[in-house]
């Protein structure tokens, strides 16, 4: 089966390695000019872990890890606050691994470059019923399948399946993140302050010589251009206007930032992950927000279950019979954790930093962390991967009839 995915994400790239493996030719188009760099700390758990593991590429994401040491709030003066581990305040449990995105996507890309074929800086404008894919750039082609793992916005959703609007369910909040120079000389560490619906946080990791400045804040939805950079960072210091500690000069550092995002905190959910010879695949099919800390693990674990699905022959049913109760219960994660992120009172504000700096003397510390990182570890485990063994016939496995 000759089968297109649709974006060189964690997502993408891990389906494509995982075709090849099970025989079949994929070809990933990117609208990127080559696979991304950058972006922000992710975490691969649970599932994931297997995942990785079975790709052979666990010990490269932990030879990068991001070796995160501790949190530190500080008030809006500066005075250091509460501090706490950084697993911890990362909702992270012994065997979990965080790495920099675009440390993750790089590992990915270099284990199927040679063996996939990979076209940038195009994208997909049409999927005929027959298969027939046609692009921006490159001349129309036929494909047996096509995976959209393009993100949030997936370009590949739209076309097959309705516009986002029918899809998306807004939390209620916004982030941006972008780098700074490290000005505090942070090393493996995250500085965290927070105000009534809006929290700051930079940090640097290991071996870089720069930070990451994020932001998070409680809003009605925005109006703005998805394309005009500018006018989003004039959203973000409207948004912060006021709020103390080191964040105007935050604020100055981002106008440079050259790798500035700023997005909605969205959720996707939809009744079915497939229509005719297409089929969605992390973010672009049950994206769990960033607050869930699992769209990465989703994405790793969601790869290797389409690809086997289709591999041992129950293709696009298998799929949403293996995934559906796993998403559900990561996405769950999304809306519980944003409100421990972004606080919404002073009071509120006082009692958490109180309870961080109380709790290592607590008679009930252990069920307290439990709380605090025991969901996360629950819904990164409920899943139980097959260990799929490829059809001897392919044939078995062709167009439409894959769901």
């Amino acid at each position: 089966m000759d089968i297109l995915i649709s974006g060189a994400s964690i997502a993408g790239t891990a389906t494509a390695y995982w075709l090849k493996h099970y025989g079949f030719n994929p070809t990933v188009v990117e609208r990127a000019p080559a696979i991304r760099e950058g972006g922000y700390k992710v975490d691969v758990r649970g599932a994931a872990l297997d995942v990785a593991e079975r790709m052979g590429v666990l010990d490269a994401i932990r030879a990068r890890s991001t070796d995160m040491r501790i949190a530190t709030h500080y008030d809006g003066s500066g005075r250091r606050v509460a501090t706490m581990d950084a697993d911890l305040f990362g909702g992270r449990q012994s065997g979990d691994a965080e790495i920099m995105r675009g440390d993750l996507n790089e590992i990915l890309y270099d284990l199927t470059r040679d063996h996939v074929e990979y076209i940038f800086d195009d994208s997909i404008t049409g999927i005929a019923d027959d298969g027939t894919v046609t692009f921006e750039r490159s001349a129309p082609r036929r494909f047996d399948l096509v995976i959209g793992a393009d993100g949030v916005h997936s370009n590949t959703r739209r076309l097959a399946f309705g516009e986002e609007s029918r899809f998306a369910r807004d939390l209620g909040y916004y982030i941006s993140i972008c780098t700074v120079p490290n000005h505090l000389g942070l090393d493996r560490e995250e500085a965290v302050h927070a105000a009534p619906g809006r929290t700051a946080n930079v940090y640097s990791t290991r071996q870089d010589s720069n930070a990451k400045a994020l932001f998070m804040w409680s809003s009605k939805p925005l109006s703005y251009d998805f394309r005009d950079t500018e006018q989003q960072k004039e959203l973000l210091a409207e948004a912060m206007a006021g709020v103390e500690w080191e964040v105007p000069a935050l604020l100055d550092a981002v106008r440079d930032a050259k790798d500035f995002y700023f997005d909605s905190l969205t959720q996707i959910h939809m009744d079915r992950w497939s229509s005719g010879r297409v089929v969605l695949v992390g973010d672009a099919a049950y994206c769990a927000s960033p607050a869930s800390g699992q769209g990465t693990s989703l994405a790793l674990v969601g790869a290797y279950v389409l690809a086997g699905e289709l591999a041992a022959g129950d293709g696009f049913d298998g799929y949403e019979r293996e995934m559906r109760a796993f998403v559900d219960a990561n996405q769950q994660l999304g809306p519980a954790n944003v409100k421990g992120m972004v606080i919404p009172s002073r009071a509120a504000i006082w009692f958490q930093l109180k309870m961080i700096k109380l709790l290592p003397h607590l008679p009930g510390r252990d069920k307290m962390i439990d709380r605090i990182a025991g969901a996360i570890h629950r819904a990164a485990t409920a899943i139980t991967l097959k260990d799929y063994q490829p059809l001897q016939e392919r044939s078995q496995v062709s167009g439409p009839s894959a769901s």
